[in-house]
């Protein structure tokens, strides 16, 4: 696995941007990681705050290309909305399915964004 595939030509800018997110996560973020690491999820290997192209992905699965994307309150803002189609659409462009979930699922029902994330990583 090459670098270049693995980050899509990511510039150092957004790997510092990714370090600055996995060492401030979101109390959301924390929680989904500790679903996640240590190849918890049929022993896949997800890594938190990801470089890939311009953005840094919340969660990654480069195996499976599968980004997952945990959303709070701002991304229900229009302009944030429209910002994240056009992300989802890059990101797919690169051949990665993109998982969002909000703030309120993880904190409602955590069971079942960890069995939609199982589900996917199954198919």
């Amino acid at each position: 696995m090459s670098e270049k595939t693995m980050f899509y030509g990511a510039p150092p800018v957004v790997f510092e941007k990714a370090r600055q997110l996995r060492n401030n996560m979101t109390k959301h973020e924390t929680i989904i990681w500790e679903q996640l690491k240590r190849n918890k999820i049929l022993g896949l290997r997800f890594k938190a705050q990801h470089p890939i192209h311009k953005y840094a992905v919340d969660f990654y699965c480069h195996k499976l290309r599968l980004a997952i994307e945990i959303d709070g309150e701002n991304h229900q803002k229009p302009s944030q909305l429209e910002y994240d189609v056009g992300r989802t659409a890059d990101l797919n462009n690169f051949g990665i399915h993109v998982m969002r979930f909000t703030n309120l699922e993880v904190e409602s029902n955590l069971e079942n964004v960890v069995e939609q994330i199982r589900a996917f990583c199954e198919t």
